[in-house]
């Protein structure tokens, strides 16, 4: 009986411990971070302005999903950050002008993993298209 007992005991933490693990998104202790870098063109195609884009909106995609589980805006200088995040993989994305798409824009996406707690990993700039 005691064996019972002392094996019910282990098998109970064990479960408890491993159901600790979390998954992608808030809670965690890491952080992604970029900028948006914006070239704006004119309608027959010349480059107009290159610039770092404030107030643009940025969205976060946590683990696989197809839509997204938070966003952002960008500061003053065109840089953003989604905090307090577990390890896992991500998708980071902002919307872009795409002439030959349906809907006239387009996601420019990156893809991030954080691969242990208390990290920065970096998107470099994610560069938007406006005409």
């Amino acid at each position: 009986m005691k064996q019972l007992t002392a094996y019910s005991l282990l098998l109970a933490v064990y479960v408890l411990f491993s159901s600790c693990e979390k998954a992608e998104g808030e809670g965690g202790t890491s952080t992604i971070t970029g900028k948006v870098y914006i070239k704006e063109y004119t309608q027959s195609g010349n480059l107009l302005a290159e610039y770092y884009a404030p107030e643009e909106r940025v969205y976060i995609v946590y683990g696989t999903g197809n839509s997204f589980d938070d966003d952002t805006r960008t500061s003053f200088d065109g840089s953003f950050k989604f905090q307090y995040l577990n390890k896992g993989n991500y998708r980071v994305f902002a919307y872009s002008d795409c002439d030959t798409c349906q809907s006239g824009t387009q996601a420019v996406i990156k893809d991030i993993e954080i691969t242990s707690n208390n990290s920065v990993a970096e998107t470099g700039d994610i560069i938007v298209i406006r005409k």
